[in-house]
């Protein structure tokens, strides 16, 4: 039989399967509701994620751009209680699979599940024709205790990772943030710029082959990680419209960082906008504006580390 798990389940845990992209308050709601049904079932807890997303082999041209990579994912809800987490390597094959094919090879079949938790809009098999109803019989018939964990909102509106998209499409980074439960983590390879920062006296790291979606255009406050050592990072995204430069570009400012990080894998967590972009009349109103940035950046590291 085809094996679509990439990491061995031991027989009898208690699983919940999902992409959760962005594993946010909502998911992490879940995956609580998860550890207990574990400990109710002296089980280990899992959580199964997809990779890649299936709308990327669906339709491709809409899948929709990833708020966290698999590494990022993967990190997440090890940090979130679960025992383990398992990757299902998402193919045609398993596309084309019925609820009942899906249920039998998958759940019971590679999981050995004990316990089965997911969220009321569950969907799976060909043509997402499986939901939470058929999960019900089915997992009654196999013994498997199975629960539908309700949904969780903010603001009057359900928690999901498509919210937390616009939000952050829209430069609306804080608000995101609070949905996601902490901060939203951009990852990329450092690049040569202009080097114009330097000659005024904040040189940046630009970040090529950001793998996840990039928030709107506007400056943002956050913190680097170098080597185990943070950073406040003032974070520039889009074009430069002082120096009539039209390229999106992400240009980091790691406040007390001296070095040279070409070439190196930068992680940047943004906690909230700070300003929109805009054209400086000079290069002194510009490093003004840079100085007060990277002020409001070392601010908001400040009352992360507070909370």
């Amino acid at each position: 039989m085809t094996v679509f798990l990439q990491s061995a389940i031991g027989a009898g845990a208690a699983i919940a399967i999902g992409n959760f992209d962005g594993v946010h308050c909502g998911h992490a709601a879940m995956l609580r509701r998860l550890r207990a049904l574990a400990d109710e079932l002296n089980a280990p807890a899992v959580a199964i994620t997809f990779d890649p997303h299936p709308v990327a082999l669906l339709r491709p041209e809409s899948a929709p751009p990833l708020l966290t990579d698999l590494t990022e994912r993967v990190r997440l809800l090890q940090s979130s209680g679960v025992d383990e987490v398992a990757v299902l390597t998402v193919s045609h094959e398993l596309l084309q699979m019925s609820p009942g094919e899906f249920f039998d090879r998958v759940i019971v079949g590679e999981a050995a599940a004990a316990g089965l938790l997911e969220g009321p809009n569950f969907r799976f098999g060909r043509d997402r024709a499986g939901d939470v109803d058929y999960l019900l019989a089915r997992a009654a018939e196999a013994s498997i205790r199975f629960e539908v964990m309700p949904s969780v909102d903010h603001g009057g509106r359900m928690i999901s990772s498509s919210r937390i998209r616009e939000l952050i499409g829209n430069c609306s980074l804080q608000e995101a943030v609070d949905l996601l439960g902490h901060p939203y983590r951009i990852r990329g390879t450092v690049c040569a710029g202009a080097r114009r920062g330097r000659t005024i006296g904040f040189p940046t790291a630009n970040l090529e082959a950001v793998s996840n979606l990039l928030p709107g255009h506007a400056v943002y406050g956050g913190v680097a990680d170098v080597a185990g050592e943070r950073f406040p990072a003032a974070v520039s995204i889009g074009p430069n419209p002082t120096f009539g430069e039209q390229s999106t570009k992400v240009e980091c400012h790691l406040a007390g960082f001296s070095g040279d990080l070409y070439g190196t894998q930068l992680a940047v967590d943004l906690l909230q906008e700070i300003r929109p972009l805009q054209r400086f009349a000079d290069v002194a109103e510009l490093v003004a504006q840079i100085q007060a940035d990277v002020a409001r950046a070392e601010q908001l590291c400040e009352d992360l580390i507070d909370l």
